[in-house]
């Protein structure tokens, strides 16, 4: 479509069915994006002014519900795909180049005569273009290029997996117009996992892509992580009384490195006792009976964080079962276990080598004040520093986010939806 008839399309009220599925019903959020997309569409063709016709996409961030920490041990994990997101405005060439112009990152420019690896490029989101490019490639697919400019609300550091929402979104761009639509959303996560570890340098799992490419509510099963086990559900949170928040603790991730690379050192070496390379190979009753053995060959720590697997593992699977069978009670008592797991055997709520840094301990503590027995807190993501995640009732919904904005400082608290789908092509 020509991008004029676009933003007369988006000023006229238009797609309200496409940007409810995405945002919500409501009509002060769906004014607010579509000026988001008319102002995208106008720096597109500032950056790009030979273009006329042009197409929206979107990949949404994810939250991570279940399953915290479980990943790197091949287990079980439960995320969902959540109403922040990043927009691209596109339009396609023959030049064999990508063009991309992130918002606060800058221009991006590729030739597609080159796709192997640069090292000088590692850590940079050129490199994930690259990969992503590559990997097509390498599947046999031609790119004939395009120039795009994105925009993201996707929180980065904030365990929303900004990186993985823009790998999802290159992805659907290069599968919806140069592959048909062929390789899938199962498909697109791994390409966005290979361009992140092999061409950004990053050593990342699945879960994060899988979600944001997949969306709605995702349970995942790493036994086998070339072929993963991904189903999809689907459970409105919002229309059983609750709203998502996550609040930004403020935290800073600098020198938390050694805690992050801890966790799966620890649990790997309690798998190793065992001769296995992770805990998922583990049998668990085997673990059980071996803990008097195991203390003093490993670490205490170790040993609380492995049971902090397996328990972890098959909450996960249970509350994603408590979902299928719209049992809200179960799933927030599972949901208050694997809190309580996080914080007493994972032990991810601060860092040890920061013991007076606790904004995690002390923003779930608060929460707890205003929730009462309603709902349910826990520490989200990676942990160590960062953010929290809760389902808060309706009516105690801007109770709560006054008080996390209080305590973290104005627009802390994010009110978020669970959003249906994954990376989509819109018009």
């Amino acid at each position: 479509m020509k991008a004029k008839e676009l933003i007369n399309k988006l000023n006229n009220s238009g797609f309200k069915e496409e940007l409810s599925v995405l945002y919500g019903p409501d009509s002060n959020v769906l004014y607010t994006q579509r000026h988001r997309y008319i102002k995208a569409i106008e720096r597109f063709i500032e950056i790009y002014p030979d273009h006329e016709n042009v197409h929206i996409y979107s990949a949404p961030g994810r939250s991570e519900i279940g399953g915290n920490h479980t990943d790197h041990q091949h287990g079980c994990a439960l995320g969902a795909a959540v109403n922040l997101d990043v927009v691209a405005i596109v339009a396609f060439h023959e030049e064999g180049v990508i063009r991309l112009y992130s918002e606060g990152y800058g221009m991006t420019e590729i030739d597609l005569s080159d796709l192997e690896v640069h090292e000088e490029e590692k850590g940079k989101s050129i490199a994930i273009v690259r990969g992503i490019a590559a990997r097509f490639s390498q599947m046999g697919v031609r790119i004939g290029g395009f120039d795009a400019y994105s925009v993201s609300d996707v929180l980065s550091g904030s365990g929303l997996s900004s990186s993985a929402a823009f790998e999802t979104m290159v992805g659907t761009v290069i599968d919806e117009q140069y592959n048909g639509g062929k390789a899938g959303e199962i498909e697109i996560a791994k390409i966005g996992q290979y361009a992140e570890n092999v061409y950004f340098g990053k050593g990342s799992g699945l879960l994060d892509q899988m979600v944001c490419s997949v969306g709605g509510f995702v349970f995942l099963d790493f036994r086998d992580t070339d072929n993963p086990v991904v189903e999809k559900h689907s459970f409105d949170f919002a229309k059983e009384g609750y709203n998502l928040c996550i609040t930004d603790t403020k935290g800073s991730h600098s020198d938390l490195t050694d805690d992050y690379v801890a966790v799966p050192s620890e649990m790997k070496q309690v798998a190793a006792y065992f001769g296995k390379e992770v805990l998922r190979e583990v049998d668990e009753k085997e673990f059980y009976k071996a803990i008097p053995a195991l203390h003093g060959k490993v670490s205490d720590r170790a040993i609380l964080r492995a049971m902090h697997f397996f328990g972890e593992n098959s909450r996960a699977i249970a509350e994603a079962d408590a979902l299928d069978r719209d049992d809200l009670k179960r799933f927030f008592t599972l949901y208050r276990q694997s809190a309580n797991s996080s914080s007493s055997l994972l032990q991810n709520l601060y860092a040890t080598k920061k013991p007076l840094e606790q904004g995690i301990p002390l923003a779930i503590a608060v929460s707890k004040t205003v929730l009462g027995e309603d709902g349910a807190v826990r520490v989200h993501g990676g942990g160590f520093a960062g953010t929290i995640q809760a389902f808060v009732p309706l009516d105690k919904t801007e109770a709560y986010r006054e008080k996390m904005d209080a305590l973290f400082g104005a627009g802390s608290c994010y009110v978020l939806r669970i959003r249906p789908v994954g990376g989509i092509k819109i018009v």
